[in-house]
């Protein structure tokens, strides 16, 4: 049994080793004051008020091994400034650019940011993030690509070699349509409420689907 078990560990440990890793931002919930890997897309979650929502940029294979968001969920210290509202509602926002190890190449992850978003009533997770922080690049499918312009180009890139969440190495981009456009939000909020309400595919949240999605792109 204890050789089994050994072999059954061995066999593990080399299906992850050969896992495709991804360089992406992960979106994550708050479930009672800890991170969660969300189960659905920033475009399609509507938090209630009083929600904490997380955004890691990390390397990974699957939800499993990715880096959760560093700054604690904690509601109170986030949004204590901003009082309730008729008509609106309070997410808290946590945005961790990940660590050295994993940035793109040249390139350098910014401070963490925490923020307290007041948004309409029936507003997503996506427009929490777009009326906290500016600059926010999508790519053709919604997919979170750049938050605050990190990283300055890519999206959900494969990195060669392994090292886990914490991993480096080179990066190439996994198979995409030509035609497939970044929806670039450069303005005053990023994009608008109805943009990422009107996009049909969901996005996209663990690496494994990422590579899935665009196997079926390309």
């Amino acid at each position: 049994m204890q050789a089994q078990a050994q072999a059954q560990a061995e066999t593990l440990s080399q299906a992850r080793a050969q896992a495709q890793e991804y360089r992406y931002w992960s979106f994550w919930d708050s479930k009672g004051g800890s991170w969660s890997y969300a189960s659905e897309g920033p475009a399609t979650a509507r938090p209630a008020d009083g929600s904490v929502q997380g955004f890691r940029f990390t390397v990974s294979a699957d939800s499993a091994a990715a880096g959760k968001p560093r700054a604690a969920a904690d509601f109170d210290a986030l949004c204590q400034g901003t009082p309730a509202r008729e008509g609106s509602k309070r997410i808290g926002v946590v945005i961790d650019f990940g660590t050295a190890a994993d940035a793109p190449d040249g390139e350098t992850p910014p401070k963490a940011r925490t923020e307290c978003a007041r948004v309409p009533e029936d507003a997503s997770a996506g427009d929490a993030l777009a009326a906290v922080a500016r600059r926010l690049r999508y790519d053709s499918n919604a997919l979170l690509c750049a938050i605050a312009g990190y990283p300055k180009s890519g999206c959900a890139e494969q990195v060669s070699g392994s090292g886990g969440a914490g991993g480096s190495g080179g990066a190439r981009k996994a198979p995409s349509s030509p035609s497939a456009k970044a929806a670039d939000g450069d303005g005053d909020g990023g994009p608008s409420a109805g943009l990422l309400g009107g996009i049909a595919a969901v996005v996209v949240l663990g690496a494994a689907a990422v590579w899935q999605a665009r196997r079926r792109r390309g």
